[in-house]
């Protein structure tokens, strides 16, 4: 109860304006009881000059807390009375009826919330308030709108709130009216107004208004496809991004040593419920650092699926080096086990993590267009991650013996370079990165047992298709495919679109067995 008492005195907005006034018993009475229409029409004139009073009856109406007693009408909250013209304690009788809000009526009410929200000192509030009146905006409501427009102090809220206005005007009997909305609305880049404009187009009459509607509808839809496209685009980066960390690891156990890893996915699984371990740690032990626990999960996430792969290629897989059926089908077992130990400690339902409130929420571009934050900040990781590891494939130590070692093993050995060690640190990075795969996806959904086996082909083909051994051709490879999965995704749904990246990927290899970027060197003429 205490937070439906918070509820009802946080949508208690005043309005700070003149000819505001409380509301009456009576307009309490035919706003609670009647005909849908005849109490719309008084609910919108008492919304017109509304005060705290009146915001606060709407809300209890809302919320079913209002109930009809033989002529009066009262609010009901902790099992008490109150008068909802003075607000005052009212004793409760024993018969009294429950107010009937159909959908219609519910519908005008959260409209009418809405458009009293506008005078929120929060702006988070008013910007929600202004996305819910997009659609539901009508003339009734036009000086309440008119006098929060004259009042904001935000330029960008502003510039939505007169969006919210123009919407409002369309609807008006006013013909001038109704064309000065179609000329204020072609700037818009929000979908609903698309759908304002055609519910009026089905309505209007005039030809005149008519045609300048239609007009102002093929340039919001022109401004709609635009953000389409750029959604298309940015999704196809944040997916080529997560095929790219995903695929980072498999070009290293892969497309370096040769090892055809079908446990990938699960040493990416490994760093996902690691991250998982670390969330349940901080939530217990350290709640007030919450927000820093992703931190703490990157380092934890890599160190355990590193020390995972490092222990299956010295337990199995330096023992198959040079059989690649065999390889595969002992990773495809040691998958099969991993699993099943996972579903032992953790049970077969996924786990949720939960993003930090600093990943939460997103970057508005366009109307139709929003950059989430988790999105972006994965997008950010990949790009770390990729150069981490040419710098440290390119510029380390541990890298050149890494390429000595795959390029050439007896000469490797020859100058003194354990190459059994090398094999080691090499699998364990490249299990690493899984395990940083698996951190970062962690973010965009809930992590379980199966979660490697949705990436393990798409990765293999990132690899395949960019050049075995090659970083580069990795990068242009996951992109091109997150880029184009995610266009093909808008014409053909995401079953063909599968299906037509694979077959393209097949004709490409058939037509270049290399890949997108060739190796060179002995290791290519072996």
């Amino acid at each position: 109860m205490l937070g439906h008492l918070i509820r009802l005195t946080a949508c208690a907005i005043f309005l700070i304006a003149c000819n505001a006034h409380s509301i009456t018993a009576d307009e309490a009475k035919a706003i609670a009881s009647g005909e849908a229409d005849a109490r719309i029409e008084v609910l919108n004139k008492a919304v017109a000059t509304a005060d705290d009073k009146t915001a606060a009856f709407l809300q209890a109406l809302s919320d079913d807390a209002v109930k009809v007693a033989a002529d009066a009408v009262l609010v009901i909250k902790d099992g008490k009375g109150y008068d909802p013209v003075s607000g005052a304690e009212v004793p409760v009788p024993d018969v009294f009826e429950d107010v009937m809000n159909n959908n219609r009526m519910r519908g005008e009410l959260d409209s009418a919330l809405a458009a009293l929200k506008l005078f929120s000192k929060d702006e988070k509030t008013r910007i929600a308030a202004i996305k819910q009146l997009q659609s539901d905006a009508d003339e009734s409501k036009l000086p309440l709108i008119e006098k929060a427009f004259a009042a904001e102090q935000n330029a960008q809220i502003k510039e939505q709130l007169g969006l919210v206005r123009a919407a409002a005007l369309l609807n008006s009997a006013d013909k001038a009216k109704r064309l000065e909305a179609a000329k204020l609305l072609s700037s818009s880049t929000q979908a609903n107004t698309k759908t304002v404009l055609l519910a009026r187009l089905a309505q209007e009459t005039e030809p005149d208004v008519k045609s300048a509607l239609q007009s102002t509808l093929r340039q919001v839809e022109a401004s709609l496809a635009w953000g389409d496209r750029l959604g298309a685009i940015f999704s196809g980066i944040s997916l080529g991004s997560i095929l790219l960390l995903v695929a980072l690891g498999l070009a290293i156990t892969y497309g370096l040593m040769g090892v055809i890893n079908m446990a990938h996915g699960e040493l990416m699984m490994i760093g996902a419920y690691a991250t998982y371990v670390v969330q349940a740690l901080f939530q217990k032990y350290l709640p007030g650092a919450f927000d820093w626990y992703l931190l703490a999960s990157v380092p934890v996430a890599f160190l355990a699926s590193a020390l995972m792969g490092a222990a299956l290629e010295r337990s199995v897989i330096r023992f198959l080096y040079g059989r690649p059926l065999e390889t595969l089908l002992a990773t495809w077992g040691i998958s099969l086990m991993l699993q099943q130990l996972v579903r032992s400690f953790f049970g077969a339902q996924n786990v949720g993590v939960e993003n930090p409130s600093w990943m939460s929420g997103g970057v508005q571009v366009l109307g139709n267009l929003s950059l989430p934050f988790n999105r972006l900040v994965i997008v950010g990781f990949a790009v770390f991650v990729l150069l981490a590891v040419a710098w440290l494939i390119g510029r380390t130590r541990l890298g050149l013996f890494v390429r000595g070692v795959t390029q050439n093993r007896p000469i490797a050995a020859c100058m003194g370079v354990n190459t059994a060690r090398i094999d080691t640190y090499a699998f364990a990075l490249g299990s690493g990165i899984a395990g940083l795969a698996g951190c970062a996806l962690s973010q965009v959904g809930n992590v379980g047992p199966d979660l490697g086996q949705g990436y393990i082909v798409d990765s293999f083909m990132v690899v395949v298709l960019g050049g075995v051994g090659q970083l580069a051709g990795t990068v242009y490879a996951a992109m091109g495919l997150g880029i184009l999965n995610k266009f093909l995704e808008g014409w053909t749904g995401a079953v063909l679109a599968k299906i037509a990246v694979l077959v393209f990927i097949i004709i490409f290899i058939q037509k270049r067995p290399q890949g997108i970027f060739a190796m060179k060197g002995r290791s290519a003429e072996a």
